[in-house]
C-alpha cells in the first residue's frame, strides 16, 4: 500500500491543486454515508417499505446538516467545468467536444445500472415481488439521477454561466419561495429552483476558478451570512430543519431546493473554501493523498451503486428468517442508531464487490486506460483527463 501511494504521489502533476479533489471526495462520503444512514427498509407485511429515522427521532435533524453535501459537489463542479472550458478554448477545442468528453465520464456508468436493475425488476416480478416493493427499492436506485441531470445541464451552460453573479439565481430562488409559500403559488413553479438553486454554488464555483473568493473575509461572510440566515429561515420562517427529504413531511428543502437549503449551501461553500489551506497540508501525505486519488477514479460508480449496495446487504438479512435490527427494524429509537452504525463495514464491503465489478465502466471511455491514467508517465495527459 506504501509503494502504491509513493507511485500516485509521483504520478501527480505538481501543478494539481489536491484539496479540489479532497472536496469532491469528502462530498462523495457525504451523499454515502448520509443515505445510508437515513435510509431505512422496514419489513411490513412480506413486504419492504421505505422510511427514516428523522420521521421517529426528529432531534436527530442536525444529522443531516453535516451529511447534505451537494452545494460541494456543485461549487467543485463549476470550478473544474470553468477551468477545464478555458484549457479548451485556449487549445482550440470545440465545444461539443469538450462537453462531450465531460459528459462521458458522467453517463457513461449509468447505463450499467439502469441495465442491472432492469433485468433485476423483470426477475423480481416474475418471481412475485410485490409492486410496492419493486417500486421503494426503483425509487432508491432512481432517485440519485436528479442530480446527475441538473449537474449535466449546468456543465453544458458553463460557457453561458461561468461569469454570472450567484446573486442572480439566488434572487430567483428567493421570489419563488415568497410566491410558493407567501401567496400559495401552484407547487409546480418551485421545480425552477431545481436549476436556481443548484446554479448558485455552481457559480460561485466559477468565481473560484476566475480567480475570486480568495481572501479569508469572503469565505467567513459565505460561512456565516448562511448560517445565520439558514437559521432565521428554520426558526422563523418554518422551513424544516432537516436538509434532506423526510417521509411525510408537507414540504422538503431537497424537492425542489427551498431558499433554506441554497443558504444552507452557501454556508457548506465558505466552510469548503476556508478548508483549502488545512486541506492541502494534508494531502501533502501520500497516503491520503492516495485514498482521495482513488476515490476520486470511482466517484460515479460510488455514487451509483452505494444504495443497490445497501438494498443487497438488506436483501441477504431476509435470509435470517427474522428482521435483523438496524436493518430491517423501524428506526424508531437510539438502539437502530448504533445498530445501523454496526451495519456501515457491510455495506461498505458490498460496496467494494459493486466498485469491483462494475467501475470499469466509469472508464470505458478513457482510450482503455482506465486507472492507468494516474499512474501512467505523461503528466499533460493526466493532468487533461482526470481533472
Amino acid at each position: 500500500m506504501r509503494e502504491l501511494a509513493r507511485r500516485i504521489d509521483a504520478a501527480t502533476p505538481p501543478g494539481r491543486d489536491r484539496a479540489v479533489d479532497a472536496l469532491r471526495a469528502i462530498a462523495v462520503l457525504g451523499v454515502v454515508l448520509g443515505h445510508w444512514l437515513v435510509t431505512a427498509l422496514v419489513t411490513d407485511g412480506g413486504e419492504l417499505r421505505g422510511t427514516s429515522p428523522l420521521v421517529h427521532m426528529r432531534q436527530l435533524a442536525p444529522v443531516s446538516w453535516t451529511f447534505q453535501t451537494l452545494a460541494v459537489f456543485f461549487l467543485v463542479g463549476g470550478y473544474a467545468a470553468t477551468r477545464s472550458h478555458g484549457r479548451a478554448r485556449s487549445r482550440g477545442t470545440a465545444y461539443g467536444q469538450w462537453l462531450g468528453s465531460r459528459l462521458a465520464r458522467l453517463f457513461g456508468p449509468v447505463a450499467a445500472v439502469l441495465t442491472l436493475w432492469t433485468v433485476a425488476s423483470a426477475a423480481m416480478l416474475a418471481g412475485g415481488t410485490a409492486l410496492a416493493t419493486l417500486r421503494t427499492l426503483l425509487n432508491l436506485v432512481l432517485s440519485p439521477l436528479w442530480f446527475l441531470l441538473v449537474f449535466a445541464a449546468l456543465t453544458a451552460a458553463t460557457p453561458f454561466v461561468s461569469r454570472l453573479h450567484p446573486l442572480w439565481p439566488l434572487a430567483v430562488v428567493l421570489h419563488v419561495d415568497v410566491f410558493r409559500f407567501g401567496f400559495e403559488a401552484p407547487v409546480a413553479l418551485g421545480w425552477i429552483n431545481l436549476a436556481a438553486g443548484w446554479l448558485v454554488p455552481y457559480c460561485l464555483g466559477a468565481a473560484w476558478a476566475r480567480g475570486g473568493l480568495r481572501g479569508r473575509d469572503t469565505r467567513w461572510a459565505l460561512l456565516g451570512a448562511g448560517a445565520v440566515t439558514t437559521a432565521g429561515l428554520v426558526l422563523w420562517a418554518g422551513y424544516p430543519a432537516s436538509m434532506v427529504g423526510v417521509p411525510g413531511q408537507a414540504v422538503s428543502n431537497l424537492a425542489p431546493p427551498t431558499l433554506a437549503a441554497v443558504t444552507f449551501g452557501l454556508a457548506q461553500c465558505g466552510a469548503a473554501l476556508l478548508l483549502l489551506g488545512p486541506l492541502r497540508r494534508a494531502m501533502r501525505r501520500p497516503v491520503l493523498w492516495a485514498a482521495v486519488a482513488l476515490l476520486n477514479l470511482s466517484a460515479m460508480t460510488v455514487f451509483l451503486w452505494h444504495q443497490t449496495a445497501l438494498m443487497a446487504v438488506t436483501a441477504a438479512g431476509l435470509l435470517a428468517g427474522a428482521p435483523l435490527p438496524g436493518l430491517h427494524t423501524a428506526p424508531d429509537g437510539p438502539a437502530w442508531v448504533f445498530a445501523r452504525f454496526a451495519w456501515l463495514p457491510v455495506f461498505a464491503a458490498a460496496l467494494a464487490v459493486c466498485l469491483a465489478a462494475f467501475r470499469t465502466h466509469e472508464h470505458g471511455t478513457r482510450r482503455g486506460r482506465g486507472s492507468r491514467v494516474v499512474l501512467g508517465s505523461a503528466p499533460a495527459r493526466r493532468s487533461r483527463t482526470h481533472v
